[in-house]
């Protein structure tokens, strides 16, 4: 066991703050990666605060970080996808219980027993609970570290392990995008990833925003159209037109609004979780055969699969980069979605603290 350097928050209304804290030794299967850079996602915010208390309450002290962009410094001896120096990443997942149906099908993202990057009990007994990104390094097995692509902007790979993959996988799962007509509801750090990706997929990619200053970026970011969703004679135009809609709106929003943007046989697929149920019309859904699902980040394989893609399409989260010291301010505008679109702390930034 070793101590590493690392932000926590000690309760659910101390800031983050610098630390120490332990990491375990490399075991046979295990790699150490130097963590480079580490996304912010609004649910290591949920978490530090608490706002998920009855669902996964918080063990403190917290150490979030589940978008870690780094390099191997060292491997374990049975350890064959990575050798020293290699470029890793690390998203959500650092464990599953390898024998579950999901995890057999190669999701592990839905394994009843997985383990979180962080705020999960660890089994390895390092600490009470398994500890983030917000760190200088981190040990993980072999089979939850993916690879990641030389030719790739680090800072803006980071939020791809989360981001990338929880809007990649709903519009690769639908199938052959190519010519369709594809909706994105809001334009945020889901969004503009699901963008971008339905864009590479060569889908006719609409965004729907309810701001109309978002406009111009939405467009440079890859978007065919934009429709103001306030503007009803917008939104009637293109009533029932649609052959997939990702909805990435974690507020309270009038889901059946999208329903009836969709054509026959359309789905729409939420990857945003709004507080509060939303109201679902029967007859949305029933009048044209309409789909409503749900989905959460991916499998490792399919996450290397979109990394991969990532690489050949040279796509990147558009990030803001800070330093680990202003990690409680980007906190307090993530609150007020005031970042485009991600922030990716400069973990170099932690010899510092």
């Amino acid at each position: 066991m070793y101590n590493a350097k690392a932000y926590s928050a000690a309760s659910a209304t101390s800031p983050l703050a610098s630390t120490t804290i332990p990491r375990r030794d490399t075991a046979e299967h295990d790699v150490e990666i130097e963590i480079l850079f580490c996304g912010i996602c609004h649910s290591d915010l949920h978490t530090v605060r608490d706002e998920w208390h009855s669902i996964m309450p918080t063990v403190y002290p917290c150490v979030p970080g589940h978008e870690i962009v780094g390099r191997v410094t060292k491997v374990g001896p049975a350890v064959t996808k990575f050798k020293q120096g290699d470029l890793a990443g690390v998203g959500c997942l650092v464990d599953s219980d390898h024998t579950c149906p999901n995890c057999q099908d190669g999701l592990e993202q839905l394994c009843p027993n997985q383990t979180l990057t962080f705020n999960s009990p660890d089994k390895h007994g390092t600490g009470p609970v398994t500890y983030g990104g917000y760190s200088d390094s981190i040990v993980v097995d072999e089979r939850f570290v993916l690879r990641v692509p030389a030719n790739l902007n680090l800072a803006g790979v980071a939020p791809l392990l989360c981001a990338g993959i929880t809007t990649y996988s709903p519009i690769r799962r639908w199938g052959d995008l190519t010519g369709k007509k594809v909706g994105v509801v809001g334009l945020g750090g889901l969004g503009h990833m699901g963008v971008k990706f339905a864009r590479a997929f060569g889908a006719r990619v609409v965004v729907f925003t309810t701001s109309e200053n978002k406009k111009e970026d939405a467009l440079r970011l890859g978007a065919d159209e934009v429709i103001i969703s306030r503007n009803a004679d917008e939104m009637q135009q293109h009533a029932g037109s649609f052959d997939f809609i990702l909805d990435t709106i974690a507020a309270d929003h009038d889901i059946n609004a999208y329903i009836n943007m969709l054509g026959r046989d359309g789905n729409i697929t939420l990857v945003g979780a709004p507080e509060k149920p939303l109201a679902v019309s029967a007859f949305a859904l029933l009048f044209g055969r309409r789909s409503l699902s749900g989905s959460i980040i991916g499998g490792i394989a399919e996450t290397q699969e979109m990394l991969d893609f990532c690489g050949d399409h040279n796509i990147t989260a558009d990030v803001e980069v800070i330093p680990i010291q202003k990690v409680n301010e980007a906190y307090e505008r993530l609150v007020k979605s005031d970042v485009k679109y991600r922030f990716s702390i400069d973990m170099s930034s932690l010899k510092s603290a």
